[in-house]
Formats: C-alpha cells, structure tokens, sequence
C-alpha cells in the first residue's frame, strides 16, 4: 500500500520535495512553457508564501539538468535534451532589515560562494564587477550559457519602500548590483526574478529594459498558488479528514475552504487561486485556521492605511484600471498597489469597456484578518473584544439582535476612549469592523431609491437594515428608515427584513438606546 504523501508546508527546495515523501503539485508544464518563451528576462510578481521560492528552486533543478527529480511529472515528457547549465541563484530574504554596510556584505557574501567554483579576478572589486565577472567565466568554464534567478529581489527594500532617505541609498546598491546583466546578455541563457512588489524599472533595472512581466498574464494565473482542479486531484485524502474533524460532508469542508481560502486571481480571466500556505496548513491540521494571515503581521500595512485615510469599508470593492494597482509601490499615490501586490485584495472581475478591473478582500481569512488588526483603532483593549464579538455572533445567528446590542453597550461603557468619538462615522466604522468579525455579509452606505443606508447586515436567517445616529435618539433612527422606505430595497433578497435603529451617546462613548422592528 502506498504511502500518503506529506504537504510540504515551508518547504521551498524543490529536491527536498522530490526526495522526500511529499507532494507536489505539477507546474512543471508552465514551468516549461516558461523556460522557452519568447523572453529570456522574465519576472512573477506574487504576496508572500505563495510559492515563489519553490517555483524558483524548480526552475534550479531544471537548468541544472537533475533530470531524476522529474520523473512522471509533465516536464519529463516535454523536455529532451536536459543540457546542464550553471545557475546562480541569489535568494535576498536573507537581506532584510540591513542598512548600506551589511547590505553590501551580504551581496558580497552570496557572491563568494560561487567565486568558489568559477574563481575571482582579483581586480573586480566592486559587486558588479564580480557578477559580471562571475557569468562570463561561468560560461567560459562550462561552455554553457548561464541561467540568474533572484528570489525576492526586493526584500532589501521593503522596509525602506516610503523612506526618502533610506530608500535611494540601498535601492543603489541594489542597482548597481543587478547593472551586470544587460552587458551579459551574450552569455545568458535566463534571467528570472520574483518578489512581492513591483519598482519602477528605472529604478531597479535601469540597464535592463527587456525584462517581461508575466505576474498578469493570463497564461500563467496559476504558476503560483492551487486551483480547485489540483485541490480535487491531489488533496483527496486532506480533504477527508478535514471533513471528518468538522463532522461534515466531503464538499461541505470543501466550501469551508473555498470561503477562507480561495479567492485570489492575479490576471483576468484566471482560475480561482487557492492560498498555498492557508490550505496545506489546513490539510494538515485538519481545522479551519488563519494561517497566512497569522504568519505575517500587517504592521506596516495598518501604518499605511492611516496614512492614506482609508477606512475599513473602503478596503475592498475598488474599481481602478490596471496602472492603479499594477503600479510601483515607491511612487503610489494609493494604498491600492500595497493592498494589491501584498494580497489583501484581488482581482474579482474586468469589465470589456475600457479594462476597468473590480478589486476585493480575497476571503474570509484575509478580510476578517485585517478586521481584527483594525480593532486597536476604534477600542483600547481589542482583546477582550475578541470574546464579545463572539458571543455576539451567536447572539444575532439566533435572532438576538438585541442581547447583542446590549453586550456591545456595557462593553463600550468599561472601556478607555478612543479619539473621533463625537462623530457617526466613527461607530459606523466601528460596527463594521465587529460585525464583519461575525462572518457575515456587511456592507455600508448602501444605495436605496430614497438615499442611503448606513448599513445593511445579512445573516443566514436575517437582514438586518441598521440606522446611527449621535446624540439623538433610536426613534430619529427609525424614523429616517421608515420615511425612506429603506426596507423596500430589500424585498426581494428571500430572507426576513428587520429595521435597527441605535443612537450613541458622543458624551459616554457607548449606545445609548435601540429600537428593533421587524417588517
């Protein structure tokens, strides 16, 4: 009896896969179609812990010729001459958090290791000299022409990417660095790079201006990441168990997974794109989890937000063409690039008439992740909320819409203050951010005949149409949605209507009275 293979979670070698008894999911036949394109220069733009190192690692093995790893996967039937090439294979994760100094060293370093193999010349001083140094004897030494592949080329930036004065100077070094690479093109055979943002090239690449970016081509959507195809053809015994952990069926764990990790699409039209990191996590420990999200925190992204005044609401359902979100980061004018290249919204459709791209929250993992980061904005001590905002849940999943109110309201009331306490967009911002917590379908200011509702709330069983008003009362709150009939809008949705008024107090920072009525 064979073996059940083990998920590669972490695992970014792709002999350790191989060698091992782990499973890999087949891309050899893009990789192919990848390594004999039309370019040569070629770079993937995609988040973190999508499977770019792996992808990078593969091409390794391919180029070096290490046929045996391929045994039954696609490229073994495709390619028929495995010439071995020499690859340098520079991975710059290891250059985080480094100022001008170590940054160099640790280039230097990298550098030595292959020097070690095809030697130095003692008169190239500087790093782009040795590179270049290095590729041409590479070459003259193999008679082969030389494969670079830089994984995560900009991880040296990203903590610098909005500092005027950081920026330019390790961006330089990096320049200078990369420089090499268009006066070696005689002695090239491919160039690959990967990271998680994308810098103009002219500040980067300057002397490179033929580099491909594949990260939107529709060809290779699913180069990085899992499909639902894959998921049914190789995942089968995962998804047993979760459905065996949750005491579901088979396609209803399916869906649990689809809902908090599916949902990405990095070119249109494209496959659904599985978060690789979240689903071999949930495979493996056999529960739904916040995997990705949890890995990473999103410190600097919640910086950003504030520093563009965007507020939770406004995070997804963007409409922007493809120069808005495609962008470089150093010179975004909108948190819209960072929240796209980062993978906390995507692609969710394209409109035919002037390629006017629809960009949301991918899943429930990553919106109620950025949900929970947000808290600490609105209340003081978020980890006692995190207990309310469940028993809250199941408050209204029952129908006690009022239970909850009133949970939410002696909260509010033991709590420090927060600043813009005085006005309604701040509770509304607030109740977005909780009820988004639940789960749930939220969305706020929506369009009616009549005006506008501060929010709509949709449950299983309920939609909840919901009123605010500041020191006023409940009643003005339900007066304003009965004078605009707002209940009306909702007719047709199939699920029972129930108007909510609440009005807080700016003085005492909580709610000061509701009024529930069922249409």
């Amino acid at each position: 009896m064979e073996q059940e293979r083990l998920y590669p979670i972490g695992i970014q070698t792709f002999s350790k896969i191989r060698e091992g008894n782990y499973l890999y999911v087949d891309k050899t036949e893009l990789i192919y179609r990848l390594a004999h394109g039309a370019s040569n220069y070629v770079f993937l733009s995609r988040p973190r812990r999508f499977g770019k190192s792996l992808l990078t690692s593969t091409l390794r093995s391919y180029f070096e010729g290490r046929k045996e790893l391929f045994e039954g996967l696609a490229m073994e039937r495709l390619e028929k001459e495995w010439t071995r090439h020499p690859v340098l294979h520079f991975d710059m994760s290891t250059a985080k958090h480094m100022d001008r100094e170590r940054l160099l060293s640790e280039l230097e370093r990298k550098l030595s290791g292959y020097e070690e193999i095809y030697g130095r010349d003692e008169n190239a001083v500087y790093t782009n000299q040795r590179l270049e140094g290095l590729i041409k004897r590479a070459y003259e030494q193999t008679g082969q022409k030389v494969v670079v592949l830089v994984d995560e080329y900009d991880a040296p930036l990203l903590d610098v990417v909005h500092e005027e004065r950081d920026l330019p100077v390790l961006r330089n070094v990096m320049r200078n660095f990369y420089s090499p690479l268009k006066a070696c093109d005689p002695y090239l055979r491919f160039v690959f790079l990967t990271g998680i943002t994308k810098f103009s090239q002219l500040s980067i690449f300057s002397e490179l201006n033929n580099i491909k970016n594949i990260s939107m081509l529709p060809e290779y959507a699913s180069l990085c990441g899992i499909t639902e195809e894959e998921i049914r053809e190789w995942m089968g015994d995962g998804i047993g168990r979760l459905a065996a952990n949750l005491e579901v069926s088979e396609e209803e764990a399916f869906a649990e997974l689809k809902k908090n990790y599916d949902g990405y699409h990095f070119a249109w039209p494209s496959p659904d794109i599985y978060n690789p990191f979240s689903l071999l996590n949930a495979l493996t420990d056999g529960r739904i989890d916040s995997y990705w999200f949890g890995s990473g925190t999103p410190t600097y992204l919640i910086e950003m937000l504030r520093k563009y005044h965007v507020i939770p609401q406004e995070i997804g359902n963007r409409k922007c063409v493809a120069a808005d979100f495609d962008a470089p980061t150093e010179r975004m004018t909108s948190i819209t690039p960072l929240l796209y290249q980062s993978g906390y919204v995507t692609i969710k459709g394209r409109s035919r008439f002037g390629n006017l791209y629809q960009l949301d929250i991918p899943n429930t993992e990553v919106r109620i992740g950025l949900m929970r980061s947000l808290l600490p904005n609105y209340v003081r001590c978020p980890a006692e909320l995190n207990t309310l905002v469940v028993e809250m849940a199941e408050k209204i999943y029952y129908g006690d819409m009022e239970g909850a109110l009133r949970q939410l309201k002696t909260y509010l009331s033991t709590i420090p203050y927060c600043d813009n306490t005085h006005y309604e967009g701040h509770y509304q911002q607030l109740l977005y951010v909780i009820f988004t917590l639940f789960g749930n379908y939220v969305d706020v200011e929506v369009r009616t005949p009549r005006g506008r509702v501060d929010m709509v709330l949709r449950t299983p069983t309920t939609l909840y149409v919901v009123e605010l008003k500041v020191d006023q009362s409940a009643e003005a709150a339900m007066a304003q949605i009965d004078l605009k009939e707002y209940p009306e809008r909702f007719s047709l949705c199939g699920l029972p209507v129930v108007k909510v008024g609440i009005n807080f107090s700016a003085e005492t920072r909580t709610i000061e009275g509701w009024k529930i009525t069922s249409v």
